[in-house]
């Protein structure tokens, strides 16, 4: 008779390896925490339910926070945040817009528990490819926890906050019925340009109340949830449209409307309200407002934001844009006093046609504005605005700049060079002090675009903004000290003071005597250089500059204690006929200057102003001529430049103080007024007679004077 052994004779689950026995006790112990799990996730749920306020105090508890933004002298220029209108009941909800955010958002919202098992596992796959990308999953929440987080939670993305999401959702659905969930969800959710609720939605998209709501308005409002900044019909019309023809679709697929229906509805006729008109102002709290994230905590009490902007400045400035910006072409403008506070901000000529803000975001080539740190550098290594330099053909490895005239003028000063903007002499010191050098001062001046180190550089063939390039000019004219552009003074909230603007003079970016040399060219550059438009009666230091073709034009300078930086040009970079940084810009530049310095005490510079030693008179087509135009591509690569059609040269153009005389003894057309006072002031800073007095009978047998040949270098 067989014997059973002791190991067959054993229960199974101790004749096992020792695996088995491993999985059994895993098995054990996992059932026993998810029944802990389930035992404390009840609790946790319960416990929430039982503190979860009333229906009606969720009806009027606060949601967003209101944001009043105020110029300098306390006027207020916005009021931002939540816009809320009539609170619907869910019966007079229409049911086009129920069953709109129903099969958009969470459609199994009528019979999940307030977390939908079915669609986290949908989207668990979802969220682990794009983890995998880096990326984060959005959305996936049902209507009851979207309500759980508006009303109680932050949109702070973290594992702790969907976890709190997903309890008070479950206590959301424990408490209130569906009809109420939805009714807060439809009268409290962000649908974008500051409305909160379908029926502040309604009127501001539409015109009309939420109870009015048709099936192709219902459309495009539940559309707006999934991204209310991009999809809002004040942000881009056709974008919500378009969200709307995809959210017909998914009614239909939910069984909400009939394929008939969703055909039929044609979103695009529906008729969107029109946008009230703003004004440049929104160009400035654009800019101002996101700061707000780094100065302060505070995101539920009222806001109080007082601000820099100077009114009377901005309307200044926004009727020289758009009197002075070419047609076809966009302009912005930015001002900003000594103290780096912003005075005025236009970023272009329409905000409610093009809310992009020009001033800022842009980047676009500076021409020879961007000479301003080639010569700081050859400042700071040692030159002097009265060193001489050769003004000859140069070539550096394998590009060779030219000037505007197709001319060079031999020796001249470094102040006649910068006053002329002669290309050659720009070239010649870059290669001196080296082109990555010129490329840390302007990093070293506030410009925060990237910077090439090509020779062309020197003319200005980098992307800069706007705002950076006026920065820079106005820490030159700080004497040095860095400048830096601040928008807000200070926060209250409650009426107490959250936060209060402190300027920083700590950081010195060049010696004071080189900021004086260089404040000394930049005003003979407006005195009797390229910038002669932007005269305003008083000094005035500032640079010219004009890209290729003529597809920018900037003009920068400062004026008791106030710098501004104008840019004109289209936003596809195609060329604008006749636009030169020394014509419109300059004219735009002195149209606000002499309106924004008028109440403030005339400056002098500590330099005082000197005259070019070669007086090269500029003839007419010089001025504002492209810095690097037929010079050099985008990318500072040198190209050839256009035939050039001989041209006569006449006798001193006027210069001996005789009126210039064409062939055949006619009269040349008479010079404009702003010619002839600049003239007569080279006059009387050099010694010689008024004009008037200078009137003799023409020698043609005398040749002219070198000097009074030659011709500015304008820039190229």
């Amino acid at each position: 008779m067989a014997v059973k052994s002791k190991t067959a004779a054993a229960p199974w689950w101790r004749r096992g390896s020792f695996w088995k026995k491993f999985f059994l006790w895993s098995l054990i112990s996992g059932v026993a925490l998810a029944l802990i799990a389930c035992i404390a996730l009840v609790i946790a749920v319960y416990s929430a339910r039982s503190t979860l306020p009333s229906f009606d105090q969720m009806k009027s508890s606060p949601n967003g926070q209101m944001i009043r933004v105020h110029a300098v002298d306390g006027t207020v220029l916005v009021s931002l945040g939540p816009s809320y209108g009539e609170w619907i009941k869910y019966d007079q909800i229409p049911q086009a817009m129920k069953d709109a955010i129903i099969a958009t958002e969470d459609r199994r919202f009528e019979s999940h528990w307030g977390v939908d098992p079915v669609g986290v596992a949908r989207i668990f796959w979802v969220a682990k490819r794009l983890h995998d990308e880096g990326r984060r999953l959005q959305g996936g929440s049902t209507i009851t926890q979207q309500v759980a987080r508006t009303i109680f939670l932050s949109n702070k993305y973290s594992v702790t906050r969907k976890i709190r999401e997903a309890i008070l959702a479950l206590a959301l659905e424990r408490k209130f019925s569906k009809q109420e969930i939805l009714e807060l969800y439809l009268n409290k959710v962000y649908f974008g340009g500051g409305a909160y609720g379908i029926d502040a939605a309604s009127r501001k998209f539409f015109g009309h109340p939420a109870t009015n709501l048709s099936l192709g308005e219902s459309a495009i409002i539940a559309g707006l949830v999934k991204a209310p900044s991009h999809y809002s019909p004040t942000a881009d019309a056709e974008a919500a449209v378009d969200r709307a023809t995809v959210v017909l679709k998914l009614m239909a697929e939910a069984g909400k409307i009939s394929e008939a229906q969703a055909n039929s509805t044609d979103p695009h006729a529906v008729q969107l309200a029109p946008e009230p008109k703003q004004n440049s102002v929104r160009y400035f709290t654009d800019w101002a407002l996101p700061q707000l994230e780094t100065l302060i905590d505070e995101t539920d009490a009222p806001l109080d934001v007082w601000t820099t902007l100077d009114l009377n400045m901005q309307r200044s400035a926004d009727q020289a844009i758009r009197v002075n910006a070419p047609d076809g072409a966009q302009g912005a403008l930015v001002s900003i006093d000594r103290d780096g506070a912003v005075r005025a901000m236009v970023g272009g000529k329409d905000y409610v046609s093009s809310i992009y803000n020009r001033a800022t975001q842009a980047q676009r080539q500076p021409g020879s504005s961007f000479k301003l740190f080639v010569y700081l550098a050859a400042l700071e290594a040692g030159h002097k605005p009265d060193d001489v330099v050769v003004d000859e053909p140069v070539t550096i490895d394998g590009w060779t700049p030219r000037n505007d005239s197709r001319r060079n003028s031999g020796p001249i000063t470094i102040r006649t060079a910068f006053a002329y903007s002669v290309n050659t002499i720009a070239a010649k010191l870059g290669q001196e002090v080296g082109f990555t050098t010129v490329a840390d001062m302007a990093k070293r001046f506030g410009i925060t675009t990237p910077i090439n180190t090509q020779p062309a550089m020197v003319l200005g063939t980098s992307n800069v903004r706007l705002i950076d390039m006026t920065r820079a000019f106005a820490s030159v004219g700080n004497n040095g000290v860095a400048v830096t552009p601040y928008g807000i003074t200070r926060v209250t909230a409650n009426n107490r003071v959250i936060y209060q603007h402190e300027v920083d003079t700590s950081h010195v970016l060049v010696a004071n005597y080189v900021a004086a040399q260089m404040i000394d060219l930049m005003q003979t550059a407006v005195a009797t250089g390229t910038g002669r438009a932007a005269q305003i009666g008083r000094p005035v230091a500032g640079k010219t500059g004009t890209t290729s073709s003529n597809k920018d034009g900037w003009f920068i300078g400062f004026s008791s204690g106030l710098t501004t930086g104008v840019w004109m040009g289209r936003d596809d970079a195609k060329v604008v006929p006749g636009l030169q940084g020394g014509r419109a810009p300059a004219r735009a530049f002195h149209d606000f200057m002499i309106q924004a310095v008028a109440n403030r005490p005339v400056e002098q510079f500590e330099t005082q102003l000197t005259p070019p030693d070669n007086m090269l008179e500029p003839d007419e087509d010089a001025y504002g001529a492209p810095d690097n135009g037929m010079m050099v591509d985008p990318d500072g690569n040198p190209i050839a430049p256009p035939p050039q059609v001989p041209i006569e040269p006449q006798d001193d153009e006027g210069m001996d103080g005789t009126d210039p005389v064409q062939q055949g003894g006619r009269p040349a057309p008479v010079q404009q007024q702003g010619e002839r006072l600049d003239r007569d002031w080279i006059n009387r800073m050099t010694g010689r007679p008024p004009a008037q007095q200078q009137q003799q009978p023409r020698q043609p047998q005398r040749q002219p004077a070198p000097q009074d040949r030659q011709r500015p270098n304008d820039e190229y």
